[in-house]
Parts: structure tokens; sequence; C-alpha cells
């Protein structure tokens, strides 16, 4: 009986590498339909920030003319909107507007003597445009807030209001944008982007109103300020945010998702699933940043648009006091210099074949027939699992199929998501573990055959051998491609999860295939492991593993920090090729596995080199697993990886003979000495 449950499971593997291919098979027309989105949505925004713009033309002589100078550059220079926060008190001081006093200010000013019990503040017009269009602004927002609000009469100016609460409440309430700005950066060819809190109680009546007044000025999106989107705070209570959604709706507004943040803002991933994600992403140039080399700025740009599917780009700028030149600065210079001056950015988002205008949401394509793809690439990974499990475990080789079926299907009912992340993640990790095993495999079985190869035959065989290894390492990439095709994933609103899992996990199960299954008995190996006494050497060599892997570790994903020279490094692939290949994999990872398997048909211990050149077939996988970047962008890195990292394989192979001739030549006169 024993034995004849052996022969199932070894036979299992035919029909599970069946279901592989056919499961490769039904998730390519899905692929096909990632494809056909990310043709979508083809516009790149560039956004300013006002209130920064404001910031600095308070330290300029003649304010209005500044800002209006600038506005007028950034404009010529492809920035064609204008982020506008909520009005603060604050900001319309420094627009002008109006000014601010406290109680003993007012007293001052009208020559009057301050109440003990009055800690009031007191807001004067400076001009009859002001009193007509903000004061019934501040009289809506603080009667609203319950502060009581009533006339302020003084000669010093045009008009005025008291509000009956302290200067320091007063001044951080937010109210509707301020309409004469607004009406100035129109009339000046601006789109208007409103940055929206939600620190204050949703007021369902007011948020209508003011929707309504977005949609007459054109406002297309809106980006949210803080750690939530509006709504979210009464939710619970109110149901804001299923309000906010349908207001949304209603007056065809959009969302812009911040690339980099943590998670997203809360309340953000509802709004976006209610208003059929209609969202772009945005890149956040910072304050530091702007004063970066326009070169680099350009770059960055450039490398966002094409790689990350950014569609907006949001530039800051802010006043700085410079020692040495005993002044106040800005980039503004610096900023359009990186926009149409020596850095580029517009041109080289245009070469790659994007168009500057107002972003757009992808266009989802979704076939009738995707579910049913899906389904068979959920197959298809369970058996590339399954297949990882058997060169393991071969007993359990149809239990663990068996087992997998029936507890996706138990997932998919409990919660789909955590399937299509799962599978996702053990496909990523099965492929190329499965892939480098049996590339193993192959080199004992070509050693036993022939054991005196030519140098020839051997890197002919090397070649092979890494092709058809990459092929099977690269079937996980439509699975992955498939069962992760949703517009959360490239909207990064969610993330394949398990990236570090996928970087380490093949490396440690190559590593245990090669000390315990290659070759003899499995239990023999691990009694010889565990009898076998340990040395300084093996603690030495441990800590080397376990500081390299660290580092590694380190590096992965979007974390690790990058020297300069890398940095330096990787703009000369990029502007060399187009699409940067990933260092690890031609510089490392692919060539070790081509020396490495060179070497093993002469060397049995070379094949330790093969754990090092299992970190390129994940690479290649986790490549594809960034969802946010365009397949055919994932396709060129891993394609020039692999051409690269070919070519130094060969190299090393050439400097190895070389090496080993001179050895062979003259190690028996040294050692006669």
């Amino acid at each position: 009986m024993v034995q004849k449950w052996k022969r199932w499971n070894t036979a299992a593997r035919k029909w599970l590498w069946i279901l592989v291919v056919l499961g490769v098979a039904a998730s390519l027309p899905v692929g096909y339909d990632r494809l056909q989105t990310e043709s979508t949505s083809k516009n790149v925004e560039l956004v300013f920030d006002y209130r920064d713009l404001l910031d600095v033309s308070v330290y300029q002589a003649k304010p209005e003319d500044f800002i209006s100078e600038q506005l007028d550059r950034l404009k010529e220079n492809g920035v064609m909107s204008m982020a506008l926060y909520e009005s603060t008190l604050d900001e319309l001081v420094k627009s002008r507007r109006i000014t601010v006093y406290d109680a003993q200010q007012a007293a001052d000013l009208t020559g009057t003597t301050i109440s003990p019990n009055e800690n009031f503040t007191y807001i004067a017009f400076n001009s009859e445009e002001s009193a007509v269009l903000i004061k019934p602004i501040i009289e809506e927002t603080y009667s609203r807030l319950g502060i009581p609000v009533r006339g302020w009469n003084n000669e010093h100016a045009v008009d005025g209001l008291v509000l009956e609460t302290p200067r320091s409440n007063a001044i951080i309430k937010p109210m509707t944008p301020d309409p004469i700005t607004i009406a100035m950066l129109r009339d000046k060819g601006f789109t208007i982007v409103p940055r929206l809190s939600d620190s204050l109680p949703y007021d369902e009546a007011y948020v209508e109103q003011l929707m309504a007044y977005f949609s007459d000025i054109g406002v297309k999106r809106i980006l949210f300020e803080g750690d939530a989107a509006k709504g979210f705070n009464d939710n619970a209570d109110k149901k804001s945010l299923d309000a906010f959604g349908k207001l949304l709706n209603q007056y065809n507004i959009g969302l812009i998702a911040i690339e980099n943040i943590k998670r997203p803002q809360k309340g953000f991933t509802q709004l976006a699933y209610m208003t059929d994600y209609n969202v772009t992403r945005i890149y956040s140039l910072s304050e530091r940043d702007a004063n970066l080399d326009p070169e680099t700025i350009g770059d960055r740009f450039a490398l966002a648009s094409k790689d990350r599917n950014i569609r907006m780009f949001y530039l800051n700028a802010e006043p700085s006091r410079d020692m040495t030149k005993a002044s106040i600065t800005h980039p503004m210079d610096n900023l359009i210099d990186a926009l149409t001056g020596t850095g580029q950015a517009i041109q080289k988002m245009e070469d790659n074949g994007f168009t500057m205008g107002l972003a757009e949401p992808f266009k989802v394509t979704d076939s009738s027939m995707q579910r049913y793809f899906k389904l068979g690439a959920v197959i298809g990974a369970i058996a590339l699992i399954t297949l990882m499990i058997s060169y393991y475990i071969p007993f359990l080789t149809v239990p663990a199929f068996l087992i997998g079926l029936v507890g996706s299907a138990g997932l998919y009912v409990l919660k789909p998501t955590l399937l299509e992340q799962a599978l996702a993640l053990f496909a990523a990790i099965s492929a190329p573990t499965v892939a480098v095993i049996l590339a193993i495999r192959k080199v004992n079985d070509t050693q036993k055959i022939i054991p005196d190869m030519s140098a020839g035959r051997r890197v002919s065989h090397s070649i092979v051998l890494l092709v058809k290894t990459t092929i099977i390492s690269l079937a996980a990439v439509p699975v992955v491609v498939a069962l992760l095709n949703n517009v959360t994933y490239m909207l990064v609103l969610d993330q394949f999860r398990g990236v570090s899992l996928l970087a380490a996990a093949p490396i440690a199960l190559i590593a245990v295939y090669v000390v315990l299954y290659r070759g003899g008995s499995t239990y023999s190996s691990i009694q010889k492991l565990l009898k076998a006494p340990i040395t300084l050497t093996w603690v030495i060599a441990a800590g080397i593993v376990g500081i390299v892997g660290m580092y590694y570790l380190s590096r992965t994903g979007n974390a690790g920090a990058v020297s300069p020279i890398e940095m330096a490094f990787r703009s000369f692939l990029e502007n060399t090729f187009g699409v940067r290949p990933r260092n690890k994999e031609f510089l490392l990872a692919h060539p070790m596995m081509v020396l490495g398997v060179f070497l093993s048909f002469k060397y049995r211990h070379a094949v330790y080199l093969l754990v090092i050149g299992v970190m390129g077939q994940l690479s290649m996988v986790g490549t594809f697993t960034h969802i946010h970047t365009p397949i055919y962008i994932s396709a060129i890195r891993v394609v020039l990886g692999l051409g690269l990292g070919l070519i130094i394989g060969l190299i090393a192979i050439a400097a190895w003979q070389i090496l080993e001739r001179i050895w062979k030549r003259w190690s028996p006169l040294l050692l006669r000495r």
C-alpha cells in the first residue's frame, strides 16, 4: 500500500504540471486586460501648492506683484493646476484680505479700554471686495460652529467683525477657499485642486453646497489634507462617507491618492470604491527636494510617470534663510528650471509617450470571462505550490493539492482578497524554488551520464539551463498578474503582501535542498548534519551569512537606503537603457547562476553557488509583483537583467578558466618551494 501511495504521488506531478500550464494559459487573457487598462490614462498634470507661494510672497517687497509674476511663469512652464487649501484667518491675513486683532490690539487701535471678561477676535476687512466676498464666508463658518459673530465698526477699516472666541482658536478654523484667490487663479488659466480636511464636524448641507461650488468652477479632483478623508470621523454616527461619496459622483469629482504614505488616508479606500475608482496617483516633491539639482528632479518625474503610474506631480516651495547671502531665498527658479530648463522634466515625460493635461483615471478593461480565467489561475497557483511541496515531502503531494483546493474554496467565501494575495505570494515563492531544484537535479543527472564534459559543452549547457530555469520561474508571473488584476493594486490601495518572505524563502529552501536532498538519504543527511561538530569556522560563517542576509533583506522593497554612488549608477542605467535592470540580478545572481552551473558539472560543491543564483529567479518574479508598474516595463527590466547577467556570467566563466589554467601551470612550482 505504501509503494502504491508513493507511485500515486509521483505520478501526480505530471498532472500538476499540466494544471500549471493550463493555469498559465488561463491567466494570459487576464494579463491582456491589464495591458489594455494600462494603455489608458496618458495625461500628466503638474500641481503647485498656492499656500507655499503665499508664504514665499510674505518676504517680498511687493507681494501681489511677486505672486502674479510667479503664477505667469508657472503657467508658461507647464503647471496647469493650483492646490488651494480651505481658507483660514491666518491665510487671509497673508493674502491682505483682512487684518486680525486680539482684544488688546483692538483696544489699542480704537483707543478704548479692554474688558477684563472678553477675549475675543476682531477682524477688519481691508477692501470693499473683501467685505463683500469674504465677510459672508466668515459669518457662515463661525455661526455654523456655534461661535457668536457680530459687527465691529471702527474708523480704520472698511468693515469689521467680532468673533466671540480667542484669536488662537479662531485662526485655525477651516473655511471655504478664498473666492477672490480662486477667481484670480482661474483668470490666469489654472484649474483648482481643493485640499479638504476632516477637522470639523461633517455638515451635509454645507458640503453639498461646497461640492456644487467646486463643480461650477471646474474642479475635477480633490486632494485630502491630513490622515483622513472628508467625512471619516463622523461616519459611524452620520454615515458621512456614504453621503460624501454620493456627492462626489453627483458632481463628477474624483480623488487623488498620495504616493509613499504608509497607509491610505482613513476612509479613502471606501470613497475610491464608491466613485468606481475615479482616482489618480500623485507624487509630492517636498519643500526640501525642491532645491535638488534640476536634472535630478527631471529624472524623478520621468521615472515616476513611466514606472509607477504617477499622473499628477505636486510641487512645494518654501522660503529659507541663506546666511551666506544674508537674504531669504526660494526655489521657484530651480523648479522652473527642472520643468523646462536643464531638468527637462516635461520633455522627458512627453518623450515617454505622455501628454501634459488634466490627469484622468484608468479605464478598466474587465472582460466577461475574466472570473473564469481567474479560477484557472487559482488552480494553476495551487498546482505550482503543490509541486514545490512534492520535491520536499513527496508523500504529501496529493493531500497538499486537495487541501489547497478545499482551503482556497473556504477562503474565497470568507475573504477573497486574502485568498488572492496568499496564492500570489506562495506561487511567486514556489516557481523559482521549483525551477532551481530542477536545475540542480539536471546537473546531478548530467554529472552521472557525462562525468568529464568539455568546457564548451559546459558553457552551452549552462546557457540552456539558465533559459529553462527562467522559463519555469516566470511561469508564476501570469498567475500572479491574473490573481492581482485589480485597479486597487494599480492605485496602491492594495498591495502584494509578503515581499520580504518572497525575497528570503526561495533562498532558504534551495539551501535546504542542496544540503539535505542532493543525493543519498535525506534522513541520513539530517543525522550527519546534526552530529557534525560546531567549529569556530562554522560560527564565523554563520555570522557572515546572517549579516549578509540582514543587509539583503534591508534592501528589499523601497525602504532601503541607497548610497550616492549607487544612485548615480542607477541614473546611468536608466538613461542608457530607458529602463533600469535590477543590480542584484545582472551583477550578482544571474552571473552566479551561469558560473555555478558551469562549475557544478565538474566540481560537486560548486552547486552551492545556485543558492545565490535563485536570488535572480525570485527577483524576476518579484518585479512583476509591483502591480503599479506597467507590465511592459517589468518585462523589459527582466530581459535586460537576463541579457546583461548572461554576458557577465560568461565573462566570469572565461576568467575562471584563465585562473584555473594559471593555477594548474604554476601550483606545482609553488608547492615545490
